[in-house]
């Protein structure tokens, strides 16, 4: 018996035999059940490196020693809507001298100058405004693809698709056929939170519905839409409430396999008004460093049969622990985003942009290999040596602008013929 071997030995000796008997199930590439699951999130010393360990190696054999990410752009076209959120220091209500709404040849231009810049992709999410046109979100499409039609449009999540659906007076799945001809091509899977039904009539009271996600969502992958998933975690849930999310994100893409990635979302308390105003017992500031590295593994452990990408958000949790969680089952690195400004809004402090170059940095400093991707995750080019791409040329980028900025133009004050 060798040293490692006997050391190794040492370690499962000590280690709590229930979560063995649990990573050793996710080695076998067998299913983990959502209560198995959750007693990850109470692992401790050995059995909390261990619960690491397992992770990076179901990465590696799934996906490699690749760590992906995309070029591209956010275009979160208004801050003005109709729901107050707890968790949500973004919106504004339309009587708010903050709320801001772009017209669409700003929200066409801004895409054009990301694309101009190499990005692949536009996001398009926003507030729900009201009295909104029914065609708002085809005709915001629309005009991106006659502009620019090789740009794919990540745009509108389930809550802004059955808001869209219910001012055009139409069935959720004919909407979103609508919307795909208009030139959606993925939606992204937010707006989910924790799914359940009692937390988010909690933090988000009236805000759409798990049943309604779910339905949107799978009519999406249906029609050829695929999606991404996420959870947004460290305020009032708990592990079992985060395991079962994952365990049904995880029974939906057996059904439709339309789940692009899964994404863990840190809740970014600074701003959030439930946080500022106590509004709930036991509310947390976040999630805490180990926490946050126990989202992703046990996000790995639990979707690695099922889907291949575990995306970290650097606008969250930084370069650095960005780096840390790609030892932890991650593998993909998001976007260079260009304006992120939802988590900005609620106080993230790491930036609204982050460059190619910087990305490629934070990976090849840990010793694995950048390459960038489409939306879709196919290969765009991997990076085995130093080079620039063309946003890593802007000197200034102060030219795009910022979300703090941006609230206080009149140019694009938000209008409403409404009287408060």
């Amino acid at each position: 018996m060798t040293v490692q071997t006997s050391s190794f030995d040492y370690l499962l000796r000590h280690a709590d035999p229930l979560i063995v008997a649990t990573l050793d199930r996710a080695l076998s590439e067998k299913e983990v059940s959502a209560e198995e699951a959750s007693r990850l999130f109470y692992a401790k010393g050995i059995d909390f490196h261990l619960i690491g360990i397992v992770a990076d190696e179901l990465r590696k054999r799934r996906v490699g020693d690749k760590v992906t990410f995309v070029i591209n752009r956010n275009i979160n076209f208004t801050n003005v809507c109709i729901k107050q959120c707890g968790f949500c220091a973004f919106s504004r209500d339309f009587r708010e001298e903050e709320g801001y709404s772009l017209p669409t040849e700003e929200i066409v231009r801004r895409a054009k100058e990301a694309r101009n810049l190499g990005a692949t992709e536009v996001c398009i999410q926003a507030g729900l405004p009201p009295d909104m046109e029914a065609t708002t979100y085809e005709n915001i499409c629309i005009a991106i693809k006659k502009e620019i039609p090789d740009i794919h449009i990540h745009g509108f999540s389930p809550e802004e698709v059955l808001y869209g659906a219910t001012r055009s007076d139409l069935p959720i799945k004919e909407y979103l056929m609508r919307l795909k001809e208009a030139g959606v091509d993925s939606l992204p899977g937010t707006a989910a939170e924790i799914l359940d039904q009692k937390m988010r009539d909690k933090i988000s009271p009236g805000r759409i519905g798990v049943k309604k996600w779910v339905e949107v969502i799978k009519t999406a992958h249906k029609l050829g839409i695929p999606s991404t998933s996420t959870i947004m975690f460290g305020h009032i849930e708990t592990p079992e409430d985060r395991t079962k999310h994952i365990a049904l994100i995880r029974e939906i893409q057996k059904e439709t396999g339309g789940f692009t990635e899964f994404v863990p979302l840190s809740f970014i308390h600074t701003e959030a008004p439930m946080y500022k105003h106590n509004l709930h017992e036991k509310i947390r500031s976040g999630a805490d460093g180990n926490d946050v590295l126990l989202m992703h593994a046990v996000s790995r452990i639990m979707l690695n049969n099922f889907i291949n990408n575990i995306q970290i958000s650097w606008v969250k949790e930084g370069g650095n622990m960005s780096q840390l969680l790609l030892a932890w089952g991650a593998n993909d690195f998001g976007g260079t985003l260009i304006n992120e400004s939802i988590s900005t809004a609620a106080g993230a402090k790491h930036g609204q942009l982050l460059k190619p170059k910087q990305i490629r940095n934070f990976i090849t400093q840990i010793g694995r290999v950048p390459a960038q991707r489409t939306t879709l995750y196919k290969i765009i080019q991997t990076y085995e040596s130093e080079k620039e791409d063309v946003l890593d040329m802007v000197n200034d980028t102060s030219q795009f602008g910022s979300y703090h900025e941006l609230i206080k133009l009149d140019k694009y004050r938000f209008k409403s013929n409404r009287r408060g």
